[in-house]
């Protein structure tokens, strides 16, 4: 099948059938509550059927939706359905229908993809009996109607389209698989995440009853509970407005209920009043004498193409937000050709007009160190050679120590160095304590953990005289590789986990390998890890390497940097040896990014502030 409609349109090519069609007898008359039944995928599959009442509730290019009037007794059999017509219907909303056609299941995404399909009609034939008909009333979500379950999204195993116990009750998923295509009634929501590419996750009911929420009302993601209350609402069919956390849409808001690329999706029918929430950013307070700030900043693939704008607000970032800390660790950093795939490398430009902005908001002079990768070798979009490096300031007792690889002999020719780009470093004894063989350099750049992905970058600095070794990382992103919480297999495998896995083990060698040169040696880890500090791989790296993760010692509803369809999760994190971490520090999500929708980028920026007075 073809379809259209937004996620619908971008699956136009995707003709191939999804699901092998038994074969069924002649087609008969049935309700909309019989094709759907209590499954996700349809009882009638493969089906031909001829004169499914319904009214149409919803149109968009190449289909409608419709909804039975006379709905049977059972809360687990969906009421409503897609009719897919090919080209624009011509049916109208409040027409009563009489549709024949086939059963299908349309998988967005198409057979590969981990989520689930959404059971429609193949119409052949749409007959128009009655214009102007009352719409089936709306199913309330929330407190006062139809409530989600609170934590569980499946309690079940395996592949959930091949059977299994069907719970509405119990599971999130079959709870919005009893409501699939149906009417939905959401009440005075309240944003639980950015509007972004079309969607906003909410919470109904202004979030009573909701799970664990941050301090700033989002909602908190745990280890047993992915917030399935949670409602993310579409832009197919009407524009929504641009929203932060906290915003409300106030009173009754309508919609049809969807299902594409891993989520159900509420598509309102109209575009929701407004109500501003009032967030603000936060802003950290300044180091003091004696304090030394150290931040992690993601610029997101920063490069001199991006808007003025952009260069402005991280600058923001950096100089009032975070308080012009002494050393930014840094990721992805994009280089001076942006996105074009010339072969470029540099950085510099990049760097110098973000250096220029913050210079211009006030902040003091900063000097940058990195390693140029080798093109096209670290992942990411293709030509943007992203990478990591340090922010660092100049003016209260931080040096960098620049230590550039020694010259290798080669016969017959003058000696030349080698490329920092695949040099490892290593840990070896600079006077009373550790050092860096090179510094910047890179961390095991050859390991099959870094395969087409960012290498970490280590730097040897020095504070008032104090050496200490920084870290700044980028672990390889959650992909498209990883199943959707809302698919069809339960629990999701999340295969890119097993690469940050193998990642941490590779930092908490290096960091080892210079503990074993100086067990006191004072060693940072910070940047983007992309998982959160319960997970397998930073509680590897932390245990493995005896570090200390800072966002842990946060209260729970302080403890994200990023919002992902409307879950709050630390996924960047600063880690100390114990050397560091037993002096008195502080630390502070500064959260900026993650909850607003007009944003610099998608992560909030961590600093800690070490007391390095004394001994």
């Amino acid at each position: 099948m073809v379809h259209g409609l937004g996620t619908v349109l971008a699956a136009a090519a995707l003709a191939a059938p999804l699901l092998a069609a038994p074969a069924h007898a002649a087609a008969r008359p049935v309700r909309i509550h019989d094709i759907q039944g209590a499954a996700h995928i349809s009882p009638l599959y493969g089906a031909r059927v001829v004169r499914v009442p319904g009214v149409v509730t919803a149109l968009t290019v190449n289909g409608f939706w419709m909804q039975d009037p006379r709905p049977d007794r059972n809360a687990a059999t969906s009421e409503g359905v897609f009719v897919f017509t090919r080209t624009r219907p011509g049916a109208a909303v409040g027409d009563s229908v009489l549709v024949d056609g086939k059963v299908g299941e349309f998988r967005p995404g198409g057979p590969s993809s981990g989520g689930l399909t959404r059971t429609e009609i193949g119409a052949t034939a749409v007959a128009v009996a009655a214009h102007g008909t009352p719409l089936p009333p709306p199913a309330a979500l929330g407190p006062r109607g139809r409530r989600a379950p609170g934590n569980v999204i499946d309690s079940g195993h395996g592949n959930v389209e091949r059977g299994g116990a069907f719970d509405p009750r119990r599971d999130g998923l079959d709870f919005y698989e009893s409501l699939e295509g149906m009417r939905i009634e959401i009440d005075d929501a309240v944003a639980v995440g950015p509007a972004h590419d079309g969607e906003l996750p909410v919470l109904p009911a202004g979030g009573a009853g909701a799970g664990a929420r941050t301090a700033r009302g989002g909602l908190l993601l745990r280890d047993r509970d992915a917030n399935p209350e949670r409602v993310v609402l579409g832009d197919a069919l009407a524009p929504l407005p641009g929203m932060n956390v906290g915003d409300r849409l106030p009173g009754a808001n309508h919609g049809v209920l969807d299902y594409s690329y891993g989520d159900y999706k509420l598509l309102l029918t109209a575009t929701p009043r407004h109500a501003a929430g009032g967030l603000r950013r936060e802003t950290t307070r300044p180091q003091r004498p004696g304090e030394m700030a150290v931040a992690t900043v993601g610029l997101d693939g920063l490069n001199p193409d991006a808007p003025p704008a952009r260069f402005t607000a991280l600058a923001d970032d950096i100089v009032h937000g975070l308080r012009s800390p002494d050393l930014v660790a840094v990721s992805g950093l994009g280089d001076n050709s942006g996105p074009d795939d010339d072969g470029t490398v540099a950085a510099d430009q990049t760097v110098a007009q973000l250096i220029t902005a913050i210079s211009a908001a006030g902040g003091p002079a900063y000097d940058w160190r990195s390693v140029d990768p080798r093109d096209n070798a670290d992942g990411g979009a293709r030509g943007a050679n992203d990478r990591a490096g340090f922010l660092f300031r100049t003016d209260r007792g931080l040096a960098f120590v620049d230590r550039p690889a020694p010259p290798e002999p080669v016969p017959d020719e003058p000696s030349a160095r080698p490329d920092p780009a695949v040099t490892p470093v290593r840990a070896v004894r600079r006077g009373d304590t550790a050092g860096l063989t090179l510094s910047p350099g890179r961390i095991m750049p050859g390991d099959a953990a870094w395969t087409g992905t960012h290498k970490p970058l280590a730097g040897e600095l020095s504070w008032r005289g104090r050496r200490f070794i920084v870290v700044a990382s980028r672990w390889y992103p959650r992909t498209g590789d990883d199943q959707p919480l809302f698919g069809r297999n339960q629990p999701p495998a999340r295969p890119t986990g097993w690469r940050r896995d193998a990642q941490a083990r590779v930092v908490a060698g290096f960091v080892n390998s210079v503990r074993k040169v100086d067990a006191n040696a004072r060693v940072i880890v910070a940047g983007d890890l992309n998982d959160r500090g319960t997970s397998v791989p930073v509680q590897t790296l932390a245990k493995g390497a005896g570090l200390g993760d800072l966002p842990a010692e946060l209260p729970a509803g302080d403890r994200y940097t990023a919002v992902s369809d409307g879950n709050a999760e630390d996924l960047d994190h600063i880690l100390l040896s114990p050397s560091l971490h037993r002096r008195k520090h502080e630390v502070d999500i500064v959260h900026r990014n993650a909850e607003f929708a007009d944003r610099a980028g998608d992560r909030d920026p961590t600093v800690v502030r070490i007391d390095m007075s004394g001994k």
